[in-house]
Formats: structure tokens, C-alpha cells, sequence
């Protein structure tokens, strides 16, 4: 049913690539000319994602993850957080622009399919605090997750953590000022023996909000915690 509706959709109001306004392709709003010039991120550690200025070797982590490597065990991002990228990022964010959301979605579970064949039990999106989603009315970070899942038939679980603690928004501060900000912000709301999850998020600046995620999934039983996130800053 829901194959047949987004056909009729489709047909109803077709896709329209929203950097050009050309038509879109392959069922996206998003053409195939503006798709080769996104900035994928090709070269990039491993474990936490970070995009290398340099070629290195597949596999390669960066110093950072050598010297302190992050809880989580790998971070599959799609983009570098640059030229179109932060503009359809705000839009979702910030824009209430959910077909933005949507593409994003879309972009992410098709590098998944690409990048790996070891997928998780579930999805969990990097939750809001209830007034700051109330404000914003949705979490993108959750949209982009239902997309993302429903294309590789994932189950998505937004209810197994919370965000009880209200944080300065992490764009605003530091890097030793986010690890400070988030610390405590999330709370697991049940048990999670075993279960491997992936992490959903829009964009990574200093691993700090993610990080601190993993923990408390970790700390709740989780098995194996990786990160999806859509783009990672340079």
C-alpha cells in the first residue's frame, strides 16, 4: 500500500530537485546533475567519520580516535558538511522543509546499502528535549530515521531514550564547552541487552552529543552502538 501511494504521489506532485528546481530523479528532489556535485565524504576515518584533507588507505582512523578512540565502534556518514549540504540541513532543522528531511533520508539508507551489509536491529535518532521539539514541532533528526528505516525495513525506536535535561544548543559552544553541555542529557527508558543500534543524526561537529548517547545505550545493555549520520563537519 504504502509503494502504491508513493507512486500516486509521484504522479500527483513529482519530484522537483530542491537545489535547481529541475526534475528530480529516481523518485528524489534531487536531480542527477546536483547529485554528482554533492560533496560526498569518500575519505574519512573509519571510527568517528571525520573527512581527511589527504588520500589515505581504507581503513585508515584519525589521530584523535588512535590517541581516544569514541565508545561508539563506527561512523558511517554520507557527506561533508559543506557547499549544498549545510542548506539542506537547516532547511530540514530549522526550515519545517520535511521534504528536505525526506532526501536526506533517502541519501542515507542508499550509502548504507552501499557501504555495508551489516545492519543493525534498530534505529534510534538523536532525541530532543520536549520544549525544543515542541518549539521546532518535529526532530529531524527522527524524520530523516523514519525515512532511512522504512527503506531497509529497520525497526526505529525513538521511545528507548529520552532527553530529560534541557542543553544549550551544542552549535553555539566549544568543543570542551559540548562535552560539559551534554553530559547527562539523555536517560534510557528500558533494557537493552545485546541489541545492536545505530545512532541517527543529521550532522557531527565534535562527536560529543553522539558520544554521549552511546553510553547511556551502552550502560543500558546495548551490544554494539554505530553512528549514521548524514553529514560531518571538516
Amino acid at each position: 500500500m504504502r509503494s502504491l501511494l508513493d507512486s500516486l504521489l509521484d504522479r500527483i506532485f513529482p519530484p522537483t530537485c530542491l537545489l535547481c528546481g529541475a526534475a528530480g530523479a529516481a523518485g528524489r528532489d534531487l536531480c542527477d546533475g546536483c547529485a554528482l556535485e554533492l560533496p560526498y565524504n569518500l575519505r574519512a576515518c573509519w571510527r568517528c567519520g571525520r573527512p581527511f584533507l589527504v588520500p589515505l588507505p581504507d581503513g585508515a582512523i584519525c589521530g584523535d580516535c588512535e590517541r581516544s578512540p569514541p565508545p561508539f565502534a563506527a561512523c558511517f556518514s554520507v557527506f561533508r558538511y559543506t557547499d549544498a549540504i549545510p542548506f539542506l540541513i537547516t532547511g530540514a532543522k530549522f526550515r519545517g522543509q520535511l521534504n528536505a528531511a525526506r532526501l536526506l533520508g533517502q541519501c542515507l539508507a542508499e550509502h548504507i546499502s552501499a557501504t555495508t551489509d551489516r545492519l543493525p536491529d534498530a534505529l534510534v535518532p538523536v532525541p530532543l528535549h520536549r520544549q525544543r521539539q515542541r518549539t521546532r514541532g518535529y526532530n529531524q533528526a527522527l524524520e530523516i530515521a523514519r525515512v532511512a528505516g522504512r527503506a531497509l525495513a529497520l525497526p526505529l525506536e525513538s521511545r528507548w531514550v529520552t532527553r530529560p535535561l534541557a542543553t544549550a544548543p551544542q552549535s553555539s559552544l566549544t568543543a570542551r564547552a559540548r562535552r560539559r553541555n551534554i553530559q547527562g542529557a539523555f536517560a534510557a527508558q528500558t533494557e537493552l541487552t545485546g541489541q545492536s543500534i545505530a545512532i541517527v543524526d543529521d550532522v557531527m561537529t565534535t562527536n560529543s552529543t553522539v558520544s554521549e548517547l552511546t553510553r547511556v545505550l551502552l550502560d543500558a545493555g546495548a551490544g554494539q552502538v554505530v553512528i549514521w549520520a548524514v553529514a560531518r563537519t571538516l
